[in-house]
């Protein structure tokens, strides 16, 4: 575990230290779980947004993308049930003062046991060697059996008691596990307590007469309640989706775990609406196809894994999670969930408007069901970040920090050096600069010898290295070195752009879904 953690302090600082990630406000001490994306991070974000988008609305005839607003009715709120129900369980530790999400500690726990697991299995795999079958091993080997029987039934009476709001259970149920504050050991705990996390503010000019509003806790309900408007301007049939991306906020109890729990994060989400009685299929559908998103990213089959809910909220009638394996262990990436007619029955009912679709096809009006699937941009760059970061050790006896960033998504695609400061070689460097920067994101750097010139290109993610030596006068080639194999090749100047972008397309790396 404290490998990991080591891990993880390293991901912070070198987000920092290459341009990734700031704390907020940093010269007054900063703002707790808010963060703001440098140079570096603002671009792979968009690049992540990007692919995001593409695969989702760009590639899908009867997906449409729409922006709303931030601010909402606040009849919205009370319509989708996040006045009421919009709350997590909150527990403080009377020693060390802290206040905790009492089923994040829960889920830590039944995290510890996962971590055993995996010991066990790799006990196993260097005991057997290539005779080692994990399957049957995972099925059959009673210590593995006991952790696992143990860790589903402390989340299934975790999800039965939040479902019943038996918040005395949950705090039973964290004194029978023993559990003690991560902070102080103490396990002196007080009650369980609700807590609503949306973020209160005003409209209007006069303290008087301003109308209550929230900063939206979620970008889904922009999408319902534009549902008619779209279906209409759109001529779309059902099945259907409407895609956005767009800042949401929440009053996190615990926001943590650098910014995978942030107050002010980033959704990309996608409400599919289909015609009542169809939801399975189309859950079943949306889960393996955003999968094989996540995998077409080529950051390994085993880093991901399907969390199936217990406890499901009140409008849904099926959900899981796609779990990425971040330093601190598996946790939510994306949600996949089926909301049945919920939220514009829902709205309906409160606005007064018919929110229906008339299917031409059978003559008749209906409330149609929703399959959603709804992903953290901030917690997908972090897997993918936290993902990349690794130290290498190389043949030479040296070793070298490399972001292996997959190139689709690195900020910088490639770095273009001359040689030396002279002779003319800055000036082909520049040109070659200047034609390239139409098509991708490069840039320039003479600074330092070649080599620190290549240590700082491979930590800051960037996938390729152009050199221009004595030789491009005369040939007009250049060296072209490969982030992840350090492999150079002499290639033709005119040849950069078709090389970068067989590596960096994002057609090339969307067909491997």
């Amino acid at each position: 575990m404290a490998n990991n953690e080591d891990q993880f302090k390293k991901v912070i600082s070198h987000a920092k230290e290459y341009g990734y990630v700031f704390q907020s406000s940093e010269i007054y001490d900063g703002l707790s779980a808010v963060y703001d994306y440098a140079q570096n991070g603002a671009q792979l974000k968009k690049n992540i947004r990007e692919y995001w988008w593409k695969a989702m609305v760009q590639m899908h005839e009867n997906i449409v993308g729409i922006d709303a607003a931030i601010f909402m009715h606040p009849t919205t709120w009370k319509a989708s049930g996040h006045v009421d129900a919009f709350n997590d369980p909150l527990i403080d530790n009377k020693d060390s003062k802290k206040r905790y999400r009492a089923d994040v500690l829960i889920e830590d726990y039944v995290g510890k046991l996962d971590t055993k697991i995996e010991k066990e299995v790799k006990k196993a795999a260097k005991r057997f060697g290539d005779a080692f079958d994990k399957d049957q091993f995972l099925a059959t080997n009673p210590r593995v059996l006991g952790y696992k029987e143990k860790g589903d039934a402390i989340l299934k009476r975790m999800g039965q008691s939040l479902e019943k709001e038996d918040l005395a259970d949950v705090k039973d149920l964290i004194e029978e596990l023993e559990i003690a504050c991560p902070l102080s050991g103490s396990k002196n705990w007080t009650d369980v307590k609700q807590f609503n996390l949306m973020f209160g503010t005003k409209l209007g000019a006069s303290a008087e007469n301003a109308m209550d509003l929230y900063l939206r806790p979620e970008t889904a309900q922009g999408i319902f309640v534009n549902f008619l408007n779209v279906q209409k301007t759109g001529r779309m049939k059902i099945p259907f989706g409407i895609a956005q991306t767009g800042k949401a906020f929440r009053n996190e109890i615990v926001a943590r775990q650098f910014i995978f729990r942030m107050r002010e994060f980033e959704q990309m989400e996608m409400q599919f609406f289909v015609k009542p009685g169809t939801q399975k299929e189309w859950y079943e559908q949306w889960k393996e196809t955003r999968l094989k998103w996540h995998l077409s990213l080529g950051m390994g089959p085993d880093n991901y894994r399907f969390h199936d809910h217990e406890k499901l909220a009140h409008y849904a009638d099926a959900a899981s999670d796609i779990e990425f394996r971040f330093p601190f262990g598996f946790k939510e990436l994306e949600g996949i969930h089926s909301r049945t007619d919920f939220d514009l029955k829902s709205h309906e009912e409160f606005s007064g408007k018919k929110l229906r679709y008339f299917d031409h096809e059978d003559n008749e009006s209906y409330i149609p069901y929703v399959v959603e699937t709804s992903i953290g941009l901030d917690r997908m760059f972090l897997a993918v970040f936290s993902n990349s970061l690794v130290e290498e050790e190389l043949d030479n006896n040296t070793s070298r920090v490399v972001l292996k960033l997959p190139a689709v998504l690195a900020p910088t695609k490639a770095a273009i050096f001359p040689l030396v400061k002279k002779d003319g070689l800055p000036e082909i460097a520049r040109q070659i600069v200047e034609d390239l920067k139409w098509e991708f994101d490069v840039l320039y750097d003479e600074k330092d010898a070649v080599g620190k010139r290549y240590r700082r290109q491979d930590a800051a993610g960037t996938p390729f290295c152009i050199t221009v030596d004595h030789d491009s006068i005369a040939d007009n080639t250049v060296t072209i070195r490969h982030r992840d194999t350090m492999e150079q090749k002499r290639v033709p100047i005119a040849d950069l752009k078709s090389i970068i972008a067989e590596e960096v397309s994002m057609k090339k790396w969307l067909m491997k879904m």
